[in-house]
């Protein structure tokens, strides 16, 4: 008996993809907790949500940025032609989302997404802190959404 698959949507990652993906993300929130996180200038957290589909705690490494209100920005960069999966956990599962610094335990965050005043208010902060985001959402045909993470009951 022959087991039949459907095709990948355009755009979406190959499994070999998404292996990859997962171990450097590992790697990269074991660096974190460990030494801090930092990479190409920016600060890094570790954003804990929960598969929209499996229902598995997910950890991924990201970039933020100071909101300048006591929260914290997260860019929706990676995923090609498709918002990142983190992003997909997080609509899905709003409420089971933490983060995760440096020298400090996982934190319960509140997410929102930024309209499009928001996002338009903000951007500029991103992209002088990161040219090379800013870069990358000028060639590309998606949207980036932007998300300030606040903690919980703030």
């Amino acid at each position: 008996m022959t087991q039949q698959t459907q095709p990948r949507p355009q755009g979406a990652p190959g499994a070999l993809s998404l292996w990859i993906q997962r171990r450097a993300n590992a790697s990269t929130a074991k660096k974190i907790r460990r030494k801090g996180g930092q990479m190409m200038g920016m600060d890094l957290l570790v954003l804990h949500t929960v598969g929209r589909r499996t229902g598995e705690a997910r950890e991924n490494p990201l970039a933020w940025f100071d909101d300048g209100a006591g929260g914290r920005l997260v860019v929706a960069s990676g995923g090609g032609s498709r918002n990142p999966g983190w992003f997909a956990n997080l609509a899905a599962h709003p409420d089971q989302v933490a983060v995760e610094l440096h020298g400090s335990g996982t934190v319960p965050v509140t997410a929102h997404v930024l309209d499009d005043a928001e996002r338009a208010r903000a951007w500029p902060t991103i992209a002088a802190a990161a040219p090379t985001i800013d870069k990358h959402q000028r060639k590309s045909d998606r949207r980036y959404p932007v998300v300030r993470l606040v903690p919980a009951g703030a």
